[in-house]
C-alpha cells in the first residue's frame, strides 16, 4: 500500500516512489515542493508520522552483507567502492498495518520519522482505533503544550472539524471548504484510493486525554492522504475461476463505497446488476429485508463487525456454504459463525486464528481458490477409488453367483479371487488416489453439502460396469469351457481364461473410472502411477499364467491365441461398450448442482 496523492489546502499533491523505499517527490503540477515554506503540507506529514504505531524497517539480505572478500570481484580481481556500494541496497519493509505503513513511509519520504520528531514531539496519550468510530487520535507534548493528532475515516473526521489549515493559515471550516474536502475525497475514492483524513487540535492545560469526545472535537483539518492498495495480479484470476466454478465472491470492506467499486471493478466481483451497500443502508435493514437482497450484493462498505456477521447469517440462511476470511480481531465474530473461517497468517491477529478453521500462510486469496480445487481432485479421487474397487468386486460376485444359478463349475477358484483382490484391485486403486483432476473440474457448481457420495450416477455406474465385467467374464468361460464340458484340463483352461478376462477388464476399466464422461476422455498416459501400476498387473498375469512353478499354485494353464482373443474381447466389451454408449448420446455425466457457497472477504485478502 502506496500513498500517491495528497490534498490539503485546497491543493491536489502527487507523490512518487513506490513500494515501502522511503523516496520520492512530493510535487504540485510536476514542481517539487520545498517543505520548509509549506506549512500544510508539513503538518500533513507530522501527523502521518506520529498519529502511527507502525514501524519502517531497513535490513540487507546476508550476502549483501558477506566480507569484502567474499563478494564478487572486478575483472582484475579488485572490488571498487561504486562496485560495494551498489551491490549493499536496503530491503525496506513494515512492521504493523498497512495502512499506517504507508503513512509512515509518505512522511520518511521527505526526512520525517517517528525517532526523528521523538525529540519536539513526545507522545504522551494514545486513542486506539476502533472500526465504529472509524478514526485514531494521538496526544503529543510540543513547546510546553500538547498536541491532538487525528486520522481517520474523511467522512467521519470532517463531521468533528471546526476549523481548516488552509494556505498555511487557521480558518474556519465553512460549508463551502467542507463540500470541497468531501468533492476531493469522492474524486480520490473513484480512483480506487483508499483514502484517509487527517487533523489536529492544540489541547488545553485542564483537559482529559482520556476523553476521546472532547479530544477529536474542535479539529483543524489538515488533509487527506489518498494510498493504492493494489489488488494481486493473480486476484483477478482467481476470481474469474471462483465465478466459473459456481463460487460468489462478496467484498466486505471498510473503505468508502466509492474506492470499494472501483476495486471490486478492477477485479471483476461485480457483474452487470450487482448491488454495492453501505453499512449505512444494512443499519436500516431488518433480517428479512437482508435475506431478500444478500444474492445479489457483491460489495459491502464502510461496514461494522455487526454487520459482517449479519451478512454471513443471512447468506447461511438464504442456503449458502460460506467462506469468511479476515485478519482484526472484529472479524472474528463474522470468522467463527462462518462455515469456514479463514484467517490471515501474516497480518492476522491470534483471535483471529483462534477463531478459523483455516489460517491462509501467505494472505492471498488465490490460494483458497487453489485450495478448493485441491480438494476438489482430493474428492473426486475418492470417488474414483470407491467406483473402481466396488465395480470390480461387484463383477467378482457376480460372475460366481451367476455360475452358480445356472449350474455352471465355479468359473474362478479361491487362490485366484485373493490374486484379483491383492494385486489387480490393489495397486490401480491406489494409483487413483493420486490421479491429476480434469481439466474442467473448476468449470462446474460445487456439490451440495448433502450429496451422497454415490450421487451423480456413480451408483448407476458401479452397478451397470459390474454387471458387465461379471456376465463378460462368465461368457468368456462358457466359450472355453462348452468345447469340451467333461475333460478336467478344458475346466482348468476355462478357468485360466475367465481369471485373465476379468484381470484385464479391470485393468481397462481403471481407466474410465478416471473420467466422469468415458474412457476416451484422458489420457491413457498421463497419469503415471497408473500406468505402472496396470502394467506391473499384466506382468504378474502373464507370469501366474506363464510360469510353470506358478501354475499348480494358481491352477492355470498357458493360454493359446484363441483363448486370448476370447479374453481380450469380453474384457473390452464392458468398458469400450458404455464409452461409445457416451460418446454417441453426447451426454456428459451430472455434475453436482448444490446451492453456491459464497466467499465474504476483507479487501485485503484479494
Amino acid at each position: 500500500m502506496t500513498v500517491t496523492r495528497i490534498w490539503t489546502g485546497g491543493r491536489s499533491l502527487e507523490v512518487g516512489g513506490e513500494g515501502f523505499e522511503p523516496t520520492g517527490q512530493i510535487t504540485e503540477l510536476g514542481k517539487q515542493l520545498d517543505l520548509k515554506h509549506d506549512q500544510s503540507l508539513r503538518r500533513v506529514l507530522q501527523i502521518s508520522a506520529l498519529c502511527n504505531n507502525a514501524t519502517l524497517i531497513e535490513s540487507y539480505p546476508t550476502e549483501q552483507l558477506a566480507a569484502p572478500s567474499e563478494r564478487k570481484k572486478g575483472k582484475n580481481g579488485k572490488q571498487t567502492a561504486g562496485k560495494e556500494q551498489e551491490e549493499l541496497r536496503p530491503i525496506w519493509d513494515i512492521k504493523g498495518d498497512p495502512t499506517e505503513g504507508a503513512l509512515v513511509v509518505l512522511a520518511a519520504k521527505l526526512g520525517m520519522t517517528p525517532q526523528s520528531l521523538s525529540a519536539v514531539y513526545e507522545r504522551v496519550g494514545e486513542i486506539s482505533f476502533d472500526s465504529d468510530r472509524k478514526r485514531m487520535s494521538v496526544i503529543v507534548k510540543h513547546q510546553g503544550g500538547r498536541l491532538a493528532l487525528v486520522k481517520g475515516a474523511p467522512d467521519v473526521l470532517l463531521e468533528r472539524c471546526s476549523y481548516a489549515l488552509w494556505d498555511g493559515k487557521v480558518v474556519p471550516f465553512t460549508a463551502t471548504l467542507k463540500q470541497k474536502a468531501l468533492a476531493a475525497n469522492e474524486a480520490m475514492a473513484k480512483q480506487a484510493l483508499r483514502v484517509l483524513g487527517l487533523a489536529y487540535r492544540e489541547m488545553k492545560p485542564s483537559e482529559d486525554a482520556e476523553n476521546e469526545s472532547a479530544v477529536e472535537s474542535q479539529l483543524v483539518f489538515a488533509g487527506l492522504a489518498g494510498m493504492i492498495d493494489p489488488p494481486r495480479r493473480e486476484a483477478r484470476e482467481a476470481i474469474a475461476i471462483c465465478r466459473r466454478a459456481g463460487i460468489k465472491t462478496v467484498m466486505i470492506t471498510g473503505d468508502h463505497q466509492l474506492t470499494a467499486e472501483a476495486i471490486a471493478n478492477q477485479l471483476g466481483i461485480i457483474p452487470r446488476g450487482g448491488l454495492t451497500m453501505s453499512g449505512v443502508q444494512l443499519a436500516m435493514m431488518d433480517d428479512d429485508a437482508l435475506d431478500k437482497v444478500v444474492d445479489n450484493a457483491y460489495v459491502y462498505a464502510r461496514v461494522s463487525p455487526e454487520h459482517k456477521l449479519r451478512i454471513v447469517k443471512a447468506l447461511q440462511r438464504n442456503g449458502h456454504v460460506v467462506a469468511m476470511t479476515g485478519d482484526g480481531v472484529n472479524d472474528a465474530p463474522a470468522i467463527k459463525a462462518a462455515d469456514i473461517g479463514i484467517a490471515m497468517g501474516k497480518t492476522g491477529t491470534d483471535v483471529t486464528k483462534e477463531a478459523s478453521s483455516l489460517i491462509l500462510s501467505d494472505d492471498n486469496f488465490a490460494t483458497i481458490v487453489a485450495a478448493i480445487e485441491e480438494g476438489r481432485g482430493i474428492y473426486e479421487n475418492i470417488r474414483k477409488f470407491i467406483r473402481y474397487l466396488l465395480a470390480s468386486n461387484v463383477g467378482e460376485i457376480l460372475v460366481m453367483f451367476l455360475a452358480m444359478i445356472l449350474g455352471l463349475p465355479l468359473p474362478l477358484v479361491p487362490i485366484q479371487i485373493l490374486w484379483v483382490n491383492l494385486v489387480t484391485d490393489g495397486l490401480p486403486a491406489m494409483a487413483l488416489g493420486v490421479d491429476q483432476p480434469e481439466k474442467d473440474l473448476m468449470e462446474h457448481r460445487p456439490r451440495s453439502a448433502k450429496e451422497s457420495i454415490f450421487s451423480r450416477r456413480l451408483g448407476w455406474k458401479i452397478i451397470s460396469r459390474g454387471i458387465l465385467i461379471g456376465v463378460c467374464t462368465l461368457i468368456a468361460f462358457w466359450l472355453t469351457w462348452s468345447t469340451d464340458p467333461d475333460s478336467a484340463a478344458q475346466l482348468t483352461k476355462a478357468q485360466s481364461v475367465a481369471f485373465a478376462t476379468l484381470v484385464l477388464a479391470q485393468l481397462i476399466h481403471v481407466f474410465d473410472c478416471r473420467s466422469s464422461r468415458s474412457i476416451f476422455h484422458r489420457n491413457f498416459l498421463q497419469n503415471r502411477y497408473l500406468v505402472l501400476a496396470v502394467a506391473s498387473s499384466v506382468v504378474l498375469l502373464l507370469g501366474v499364467l506363464y510360469i510353470e512353478p506358478l501354475q499348480p499354485i494358481f491352477k492355470t494353464v498357458p493360454l493359446n491365441f484363441r483363448d486370448w482373443a476370447i479374453t481380450f474381447v469380453m474384457a473390452g466389451i464392458p468398458t469400450f461398450l458404455m464409452g461409445i454408449g457416451s460418446v454417441l448420446s453426447g451426454k456428459k455425466s451430472g455434475r453436482p448442482s448444490g446451492a453456491n457457497p459464497a466467499f465474504t472477504s476483507n479487501r485485503r485478502a484479494a
